[in-house]
């Protein structure tokens, strides 16, 4: 099977900026959309086709940090990098606070945004099988990982706070679990 081709849009006003990024993106084997304002980025992220933003602070239309906060308000999750000629610390933390996942000061380093493109991608897929296993059931048994709790048979068993939820497990199920497992 082929390996998943990830989509990047860029949002980007500068042309020759866009196009480097867009022609050295997609020699890296990104599928590539490029538009040069913030309302047409926020259309185009709003769709949630992407598997990364890539947007410049200073953008006609809608400048990329109230575009950024749009997106987020409309439940759009999708990891964003900011690049800006804007580099101070406060620049980077009202991004950073916006909701982008990472940050980078104009000029740059096409290896250095590749890397922080790659280091994206990896927290994404570590995190992408999180909300899938958070819930556990063997029998009547319900386990909810994420919220500390057990029911058995729909009703709810009290944790003891200092034990581990193996211990609690085995108190709730003495003759299917033991310690040995």
């Amino acid at each position: 099977m082929p390996p998943v081709t990830r989509k990047i849009l860029i949002v980007e006003d500068d042309s020759s900026t866009s196009a480097y990024l867009a022609k050295g993106l997609s020699e890296a084997g990104f599928a590539v959309e490029s538009c040069s304002d913030g309302r047409d980025g926020l259309f185009l992220a709003s769709e949630g086709i992407f598997d990364l933003i890539i947007a410049d602070r200073m953008l006609p239309g809608l400048n990329g940090i109230a575009m950024l906060g749009a997106i987020r308000a409309a439940g759009v999750r999708t990891p964003t990098l900011i690049l800006s000629a804007l580099g101070t610390v406060d620049d980077r933390i009202d991004g950073l606070n916006a909701g982008a996942d990472d940050y980078l000061v104009k000029p740059f380093s096409f290896a250095e945004l590749t890397a922080r493109i790659d280091a994206i991608f990896r927290r994404v897929d570590r995190g992408a099988g999180e909300g899938q296993a958070t819930r556990l059931s063997v029998g009547d048994l319900e386990i909810d990982l994420l919220g500390r709790t057990v029911a058995r048979a729909g009703r709810p068993i009290q944790l003891a706070r200092a034990n581990s939820i193996s211990s609690n497990i085995s108190r709730a199920m003495p003759d299917k679990w033991s310690r040995a497992r």
